[in-house]
């Protein structure tokens, strides 16, 4: 399982959920489904963006956790 931390990140630039949405271009609700884990993808224009913006590589948002049912 993929695990996307933006919670550290968000800290480390003092910025709210609502003023990395709309740096980004995303509404509220489609960052709030990355922060808790409801997403299922993330499109690749999506993690440059927040990437960008937060000054960070994609390793420091994304966390492989082994689970039961991968492979």
């Amino acid at each position: 399982m993929i695990h996307i931390e933006l919670e550290k990140q968000l800290a480390k630039k003092q910025l709210k959920s609502q003023d990395l949405a709309q740096i980004i271009g995303m509404t509220n609700a489609n960052l709030s489904h990355l922060k808790t884990g409801k997403a299922k993808a993330i499109r690749f224009s999506t993690l440059i963006a927040l990437c960008q913006a937060l000054d960070c590589q994609p390793g420091d948002l994304l966390h492989y956790v082994p689970d039961d049912t991968d492979f």
